[in-house]
């Protein structure tokens, strides 16, 4: 099964990839990820990566599908792959799907992950994570069971991004509305969209996608 989980940054799609990899022996792509290691690879097209990011030039919609592409073609990802964060333009959807049926492929589902922009800033703002193994955290729904302490391995630093401001994250919005939405009815009108409500906690969210996964 091959899924898209389309939402807004801090939707949370990040955290349900990682759980449907580990419950369903699907695999997640990232295209950060998919990219960082194309270009340490010094395959062909990660070079052509690697000279665009140097140039300060973003990585072209056919760079980002080649990549995609090479990557599914891996036998780990013969469980099927889930995308996030991927696609983000209506073009580059549409570039994911010549190249799919090139490969006679296709997408199963894309979820959305419905949130209230709102709230969804709070929830950004106040994350955080520990700086030695990377668990995250929250000022208002996921503190360390003692305070300053790191729950899983007891470190004492923390750190946050720089982005999440709530300046920065209502720009990052306003693009997401702006570039990202389109892909509903786009993806409404070839009858494989489905709907979540991602405002509900983590294990709910999880339990909706399982069940949307399981209507197939």
């Amino acid at each position: 099964m091959n899924i898209i989980l389309l939402g807004p940054p801090g939707a949370g799609k990040g955290t349900q990839a990682q759980r449907i990899e580990d419950s369903r022996g699907m695999v997640q792509l990232s295209t950060g990820d998919m990219l960082r290691a194309a270009v340490a690879a010094g395959s062909e097209i990660g070079k052509k990566a690697k000279e665009l990011m140097e140039a300060g030039a973003l990585v072209s919609d056919d760079v980002v599908v080649s990549i995609i592409s090479d990557r599914i073609d891996e036998p780990d990802c013969k469980g099927g792959f889930i995308l996030d964060g991927f696609p983000r333009t209506r073009p580059q959807a549409e570039a994911l799907d010549a190249m799919l049926i090139e490969k006679k492929m296709q997408l199963d589902y894309v979820v959305e992950m419905k949130v209230v922009d709102d709230i969804l800033v709070e929830r950004i703002v106040g994350r955080y994570t520990c700086a030695g193994c990377g668990a995250g955290y929250h000022d208002s729904f996921q503190k360390p069971v003692v305070e300053g302490v790191c729950d899983k391995c007891g470190g004492t630093e923390f750190k946050r991004r720089a982005d999440d401001n709530a300046e920065t994250v209502m720009s990052r919005l306003a693009v997401y509305h702006e570039q990202t939405a389109p892909l509903l009815p786009y993806y409404g009108d070839k009858g494989i969209l489905r709907s979540i409500d991602g405002m509900a906690d983590i294990d709910d969210v999880t339990r909706q996608i399982g069940e949307v996964l399981d209507s197939a």
